[in-house]
């Protein structure tokens, strides 16, 4: 395993933030007690095998007498030792609950922060299924991580406690070496080192390829069951064209691809669990074969015998730490690398935020949208507008109209600060005070109540009481849907398209800002109750300024001014 710089890099980058946090204190103190915890696990590992040496002589000299009192003394020692093992795992948990919790909140603030959660889809990059990262790859890297970091604080307290245990154990092995007798002292120390060094280096010339594998096993299957989810997203569109077949074919082909690599996975997997129980089935043998001469010659008691068996497989345990966790650390690099470049790539579209410039209104023209300079481009670079001027007094409507491509909608989103190919300066109120509709509206899970009044919740709207909000729904032609506002269910599948946009409307009936951009927001309504709603907005919100993207004829009439988009970079603006 090439646990090199950049890895370990990527690795303190990702474990140092929440010790350093807010709930360092905290953390610090839960890790110290369960580190505490777990020496005291060897400590009473180390007075068990104690306990081994005294009831085996006991045994061998046939000591009645003390047979029971060892029985009780074992149990005390076992008690106690069950009871710290629990809370010790118990305690882990609740630290992993917490550092999990904590990268959570940061990777969801990090995602959300500036519309970063859409404006990753506008990079080309290899930034895949970031639910994933967040939900299933902060997960594994706190869990694996703890395990393994207390796994080695606890083996290596083990290794040296039991080091000593099996030194003074084991005495000196007679080595003839060319006629003279060399004594080598701790013979089962330095046997248990060389054999579980050697088994260390074995392991990872044979698991070294499950980091790769485990890697690309994640990515495969969280494609796989992304397929499925954008097929429950588009189901009725699927449903339209007949598409089952086409999704079949999809579905078969990311799911080969998890096959495929699971298999090796599977081989890879064959070949370490080989070689590990091997190894550990032959460190059962080899200390009553290497005390064999001592006991046999009458130099080693039973109770030595089986007390030196018991260390032995202590230490070989504590140095074979990596052999067995070998695994768990290819799994810990490869989710490490995920949550990198998930990391990475947040970090550069933060570092990537638009040049458009957002200020507050001057107060001598406080009610007034002011458009400088503003210029948008393409990814690779071609200009769809340049030098775009203008301004709109609240009450006004602007049109926003253009062939297919030309950028109508790319405005919008360079307006909102979604675009980062854009640069140039605007004026307008604060973000509360202003409001976008897409072509097709969110609708969140939850009941009808909490779809309306989205982005704000249900609580945050008590301005607006009961007959207000059914007088609305009437007006917007909802008022089918008013029995059901509590009722919780998937709305944006229950509602037809042009419902959900009526519903966008309300939403701005019911949060009244003083600016509202509608990106063809009525593509799915009729002309006739386009123009009502229009209309709707005018005579409920008179002092609003509107500036809406579309293409029917029907909406000059509805607007003050025309803005027409050329597609070459120019642009044409006219008074209706």
């Amino acid at each position: 395993m090439n646990l090199n710089k950049k890895f370990l890099t990527a690795f303190w980058r990702l474990f140092n933030g929440y010790w350093k946090s807010g709930e360092k204190k905290q953390a610090r103190l839960l890790l110290a007690t369960v580190v505490g915890l777990n020496f005291a696990l060897v400590y009473l590992l180390v007075q068990i095998n104690a306990w081994y040496n005294e009831f085996y002589n006991s045994l061998q000299a046939y000591k009645w007498e003390l047979f029971w009192p060892l029985i009780g003394k074992f149990a005390a020692l076992a008690f106690i030792h069950i009871a710290i093992a629990v809370y010790a795992i118990y305690l882990r948990q609740l630290l992993q609950l917490r550092w999990r919790t904590w990268m959570t909140n940061e990777y969801l603030a990090s995602w959300l922060k500036d519309g970063a959660y859409y404006r990753l889809k506008l990079y080309d990059s290899d930034m895949d299924n970031p639910d994933q990262r967040i939900q299933e790859d902060i997960n594994q890297f706190v869990n694996i991580t703890l395990q393994l970091l207390l796994g080695f604080l606890k083996q290596l307290t083990t290794l040296g406690a039991f080091g000593v245990v099996l030194w003074n154990l084991s005495g000196a092995l007679d080595i003839p070496l060319s006629g003279a007798t060399f004594q080598l002292p701790g013979y089962m120390l330095w046997f248990s080192l060389l054999y579980s060094i050697t088994g260390t280096v074995l392991a990872h010339k044979v698991g070294r390829r499950l980091i790769s594998l485990n890697f690309d096993q994640q990515r495969y299957e969280a494609d796989f069951r992304f397929s499925m989810t954008r097929v429950r997203e588009n189901s009725e569109s699927v449903a339209f064209y007949n598409g089952e077949a086409a999704e079949g074919l999809t579905f078969a082909d990311r799911y080969r691809l998890v096959v495929e690599n699971f298999r090796r996975l599977m081989t890879q997997t064959k070949l370490l669990n080989f070689y590990s129980n091997g190894y550990a089935q032959l460190a059962v043998i080899v200390p009553i074969i290497m005390c064999a001469p001592r006991y046999f010659g009458g130099s080693m008691q039973l109770g030595g015998l089986m007390q030196t068996i018991s260390a032995f497989g202590r230490v070989q345990d504590a140095l074979s730490y990596f052999v067995d966790a070998y695994d768990g650390i290819a799994q810990l690099v490869a989710v490490t690398y995920r949550l990198t470049s998930f990391t990475d790539h947040l970090e550069t579209v933060s570092a990537a935020a638009p040049a458009l410039r957002q200020e507050a209104p001057p107060a001598d023209s406080p009610d007034e949208l002011a458009v400088r300079q503003v210029s948008v481009a393409l990814p690779d670079g071609g200009i769809l507008l340049q030098n775009l001027s203008f301004t709109l007094s609240r009450g006004r409507r602007l049109l926003i109209t253009g062939g297919s491509g030309s950028g109508k909608s790319t405005l919008l989103r360079s307006l909102a600060g979604l675009w980062p190919y854009s640069s140039g300066q605007i004026s307008w109120p604060p973000a509360d005070r202003l409001m976008f509709l897409p072509q097709r509206p969110y609708l969140p899970l939850g009941t009808l109540r909490q779809a309306i009044f989205y982005p704000s919740t249900v609580e945050g709207k008590k301005d607006i009481d009961e007959t207000a909000l059914r007088r609305l729904m009437e007006l917007t032609e909802l008022s089918y849907f008013i029995d059901r506002l509590d009722v919780t269910d998937d709305w944006s599948r229950i509602m037809s398209l042009g419902e959900q946009q009526r519903v966008a409307f309300l939403r701005v009936l019911i949060a009244r800002p003083q600016w509202a951009f509608l990106d063809e927001a009525t593509s799915a309504l009729d002309e006739p109750r386009e123009e009502r709603l229009y209309a709707l907005l005018k005579e409920q919100l008179p002092d609003m300024g509107l500036i809406s993207v579309g293409h029917r004829s029907t909406l000059f009439a509805i607007h003050d001014r025309e803005l027409h988009l050329i597609g070459d970079g120019s642009c044409t603006c006219r008074e209706l």
